[in-house]
């Protein structure tokens, strides 16, 4: 017989970045008018919450509470959860840097017809990155508190 609560600190996380995806579809929706094909082409990254360091918060979160903050693994999550982070904030941001200066360029220069327009958001700003991962880890200490 499989104990599934073995696999709760590997479950919690995916459960938390369905629900926070979730929250994301419903308040860009809703701020952008109810077209769900829209919303849906432009949720993948960025804008609030942050799916990513939602996951990435309730991981540590969870093995903290399961393995303890003294273990390897939560070591491991943690410094995985920086990188995320420094990701989803900073490292993109700068992806969406170039992305804009480039699309000037290519403005300026009349090569529209030859080049497409990239994208010139690509990641989160601060307050998504907050709110993201207050969520993850409320969640995450809420469900593990009431599996048990």
């Amino acid at each position: 017989m499989l104990e599934i609560s073995k696999y709760y600190s590997f479950i919690l996380p995916i459960v938390i970045w369905v629900l926070i995806l979730l929250i994301k579809i419903v308040l860009y929706s809703l701020k952008h008018g109810g077209d769900l094909r829209n919303t849906l082409q432009h949720v993948g990254h960025g804008h609030m919450p942050s799916a990513h360091t939602g996951f990435i918060v309730s991981l540590v979160t969870a093995v903290g509470y399961y393995q303890g903050i003294a273990s390897g693994a939560f070591a491991v999550a943690f410094v995985l959860a920086i990188i995320t982070i420094d990701d989803a904030v900073r490292l993109r941001m700068y992806m969406g840097d170039q992305g804009r200066y480039l699309n000037k360029i290519i403005e300026n220069l009349n090569l529209e017809e030859k080049y497409p327009k990239l994208k010139e958001r690509m990641g989160h700003r601060l307050r998504e990155v907050i709110v993201g991962g207050l969520i993850g880890f409320a969640f995450t200490l809420a469900l593990a508190k009431l599996l048990g």
